[in-house]
């Protein structure tokens, strides 16, 4: 699959499936490609994989069939234009907050290489691309899918008009930031979270927008399927690292009891 179908795909409606990869052996390509995903993402804002690495990864997985999504360090249309450059399919912009920030974010996305004065007074609709720079720019990005993290209240408050910029594909909810943010840390079955959850992906669906959530908390597939039921339709389930925790931890806790040595306590979950 490539950006370009996976974004159709959204938008008619159809489900895509990924998971986060953090691991940066190339021994993951030959895993991570079997399982039956359409998409990997790649997340360089609490994960420290510098640019070239980053590239090799992008170019490995599209050449096994997934497209590559990567989430920048910060909503930069900088940060978003580097990421391309650097094999990404899909940008995901984090923290988002204001209709703002997200169309600065899908400028850069949809409208590479185009940048400064002239991108500004398009997007502020003062100016009209030439008709031939218009073809070009539209073939030129037809791969890249725009992404913007849907985290905080603000977000919440803010989401009509976030979901009416042009170019958004997809929103993405992440789990921690906006558990806390809500003032209800981890607190996935809090009703507040629920109902924030189902906000966003209705009013998204309705819109015509892509909606998904990270889901890489334990015992979450329930929510998961709901969600998904709901309308969800960008599916990234868990991840790597997650997984390794989850079955390792059982693994060596079932081992623990069985020889009755003593189980340690430690934190269920990942938070990426």
């Amino acid at each position: 699959m490539d950006g370009k179908t996976l974004k159709s795909k959204l938008k008619n409606g159809e489900k895509v499936y990924g998971t986060l990869i953090v691991s940066t052996s190339p021994k993951w390509l030959d895993v991570i490609h079997k399982i039956g995903l359409d998409f990997v993402f790649i997340d360089t804002e609490h994960i420290p994989i510098d640019r070239d690495r980053l590239s090799w990864m992008c170019h490995g997985y599209q050449g096994k069939g997934l497209v590559p999504i990567v989430r920048i360090p910060s909503p930069d249309p900088y940060l978003a234009c580097m990421v391309i450059d650097s094999g990404a399919k899909g940008v995901v912009a984090p923290y988002v907050e204001t209709a703002e920030e997200v169309r600065q974010i899908s400028g850069a996305v949809k409208n590479r290489p185009i940048k400064g004065i002239k991108l500004q007074n398009h997007l502020a609709g003062k100016l009209n691309f030439e008709p031939a720079l218009q073809e070009y720019l539209k073939g030129h990005n037809e791969q890249h899918i725009c992404i913007a993290n849907i985290e905080s209240r603000p977000a919440l408050e803010n989401l009509d008009e976030i979901l009416a910029v042009p170019g958004l594909d997809v929103v993405l909810i992440g789990p921690h930031d906006l558990s806390c943010n809500l003032g209800i840390p981890e607190q996935y079955d809090h009703p507040d979270f629920l109902n924030a959850v189902e906000t966003i992906i209705t009013k998204a669906r309705s819109a015509g927008v892509g909606a998904g959530i990270h889901v890489f908390y334990d015992n979450a597939i329930d929510q998961e399927l709901h969600w998904m039921q709901m309308g969800a339709n960008f599916v990234l389930h868990s991840g790597d690292i997650n997984r390794f925790t989850q079955g390792m931890r059982e693994d060596i806790h079932g081992l623990r009891s069985e020889m009755g040595d003593t189980v340690e306590q430690t934190a269920s979950d990942v938070n990426i």
